[in-house]
C-alpha cells in the first residue's frame, strides 16, 4: 500500500520510518457480519498451501523487494518459478513486462509487473483482471522492510488462487498481474492500464488484494469499490455468508477523511480512472504497517486463510455474472 493514501502516514527521513498518526475509521461505512475467524470449508484455501510461500516471498534475502533492486528482481524471479510449476503461462511473450520506476542521469531504473493468464471455458468475451504488487519499501538504513502483509499477502494469495482457477478453471479468461513499484505511485498498474495485454475494452473488471493478512484492526475485511460501481455489491453480498470473518463494505466514498477513502490507495486507482470497475480487499493499517516488524511470523495462518478463501468464492461469484457486468461497465478513452 502507498505511502499517506491509507489511516497512517509515514516520513521518511535518513532511512527511518517514523509513523505519524491514525484516525479511527469512518462511521458510515456498511456491514456484512459473518461469523468471527475461525476453521475454513474443506475447499477453503488452507494455510499450508499459503504460509511457506509467505516466508518464502518475505524472507530477508528478497531485501524488502524494493523496486528495480536485486531483491525486487529475486521476488519477481520467485513468483516466475511457482507460476511455471503450477503450469501457468505468461500473459505475453514472458512472464515478465518490464516497467520504468525511476529516471537518473544517463540511465533508467527498470523493474518488471509479472503477467499470467488462465484461459477460462469460454473463449473470447469478457476478461477478470486479479492483482497484487511484489514490490516493498526495500532496505532503508540497517533495516529490512520485508512488507510481509504489504503485499507479499496479496501476491501469495494471487499464487493460491492461479492453483484453484487450473485445477477448476473459471468460464471466462482470468488475468492475474503482479506489479511493480506501487509503493513508488502504481508505476506498474499505470503501465498495464496502459498497454494491456488484452483490448482494454475486454477487461470487465479489477479484483485488486493488498494486505489481506492481519486483523489487528478487530478481524475484518474490507471490501471497497462498491459506492463507485453498485452493480458489484449484490454479486459481493451473495458470498458474504460463505465467509468465515467479518466483511464489510466501505471505505470508498468522498465524504469519508481523505485517508479514510481507498479509491485511490491502490492498484485498483489506474482501473478506476481508465472506467474500469473494481473491488479492492484489504485489512485495516495495523502498527507494522510500512515498519520493518512488517514479516510473516505477525500473521495469523487461520485469518489469511480465510481472507483467501472467501476471494476465491467472490471471484467465482464475478466470473458467473461477468458477461451482465461487463455489460454495465462504462469504457473511458485512454
Amino acid at each position: 500500500m502507498m505511502w499517506g493514501d491509507r489511516k497512517s502516514f509515514a516520513t521518511v527521513a535518513l532511512g527511518v520510518v517514523v509513523a505519524l498518526g491514525a484516525p479511527a475509521c469512518a462511521t458510515t461505512q456498511s456491514a456484512a457480519t459473518a461469523s468471527a475467524p475461525a476453521s475454513v470449508s474443506a475447499r477453503g484455501i488452507s494455510p499450508e498451501r499459503l504460509m511457506p510461500r509467505l516466508r518464502a516471498l518475505a524472507h530477508d534475502s528478497m531485501e524488502g523487494r524494493g523496486a528495480g533492486t536485486p531483491g525486487g528482481a529475486r521476488g519477481r524471479a520467485y513468483l516466475e518459478r511457482e507460476l511455471r510449476a503450477m503450469g501457468v503461462t505468461p500473459a505475453g511473450a514472458s512472464y515478465q513486462v518490464p516497467v520504468r520506476v525511476r529516471a537518473r542521469p544517463g540511465a533508467d531504473s527498470l523493474g518488471a509487473n509479472v503477467v499470467a493468464r488462465i484461459p477460462g471455458r469460454r473463449r473470447g468475451g469478457p476478461v477478470l483482471v486479479l492483482s497484487a504488487h511484489h514490490d516493498h519499501l526495500g532496505v532503508r538504513g540497517d533495516s529490512i522492510y520485508n512488507g510481509a502483509d504489504d503485499d507479499a499477502s496479496g501476491s501469495v494469495a494471487l499464487l493460491a488462487l492461479a492453483e484453484r482457477f487450473v485445477a477448476e478453471p473459471l468460464e471466462h479468461d482470468v488475468i492475474f498481474a503482479w506489479f511493480e513499484a506501487e509503493e513508488s505511485g502504481m508505476l506498474g498498474s499505470r503501465a498495464f492500464v496502459d498497454a494491456p495485454p488484452v483490448p482494454r475494452e475486454r477487461i470487465a473488471l479489477n479484483v485488486n488484494l493488498d494486505m489481506v493478512s492481519r486483523h489487528e484492526g478487530g478481524g475484518t475485511l474490507w471490501v471497497a469499490g462498491t459506492s463507485h460501481y453498485p452493480s458489484l455489491k449484490p454479486v459481493a453480498e451473495s458470498v458474504v455468508g460463505q465467509a468465515a470473518i467479518p466483511i464489510r463494505f466501505g471505505h470508498d466514498t468522498p465524504s469519508e477523511r481523505r485517508s479514510d477513502d481507498w479509491t485511490g490507495s491502490s492498484d485498483h486507482a489506474p482501473f478506476h480512472r481508465a472506467g474500469i470497475p473494481f473491488l479492492y480487499l484489504g485489512v485495516e493499517d495495523h502498527p507494522d504497517y510500512h515498519r520493518p516488524g512488517d514479516d510473516a511470523d505477525k500473521v495469523d495462518p487461520a485469518f489469511y486463510s480465510a481472507t483467501v478463501s472467501w476471494t476465491e468464492r467472490l471471484v467465482r461469484a464475478l466470473d458467473a455474472q461477468l458477461e451482465a457486468l461487463h455489460a454495465q461497465r462504462p469504457v473511458k478513452a485512454p
